[in-house]
């Protein structure tokens, strides 16, 4: 496994989260109870910014129809709705993540 640089521990308090793009792809990164996790930043259903989108207890709800990733994982745990639809979405991509000394690794290869 390949794993980069793509940020410092101390860059994100528990429950928070921060997009970062290395090597042209989009990783959100977040930390959960100490735990760090990284997952494409881009919701299955339209491509969303999961970035911009409101992160609560490990799950990430995307800003555009309110789609529901466990950060964790990537799994999918909340459908799209647009109006009164609701439209089935694809599990998200995950990423292996380790720390070494306060820096924060990603390997670039999904892992889901």
């Amino acid at each position: 496994m390949s794993f980069v640089k793509v940020a410092n521990i101390r860059e994100l308090n528990d429950g928070e989260k921060k997009k970062v793009v290395v090597n042209g792809v989009e990783i959100l990164i977040s930390n959960i109870d100490g735990e760090y996790y990284a997952i494409s930043n881009k919701c299955t259903h339209m491509g969303g910014s999961l970035g911009e989108g409101t992160l609560v207890g490990g799950i990430i709800t995307c800003p555009k129809h309110g789609a529901k990733f466990d950060v964790r994982t990537g799994k999918k745990v909340g459908d799209a709705k647009i109006a009164f639809l609701k439209i089935k979405v694809k599990d998200d991509g995950a990423y292996a993540v380790k720390i070494e000394g306060t820096d924060l690794l990603v390997n670039l290869v999904e892992s889901v």
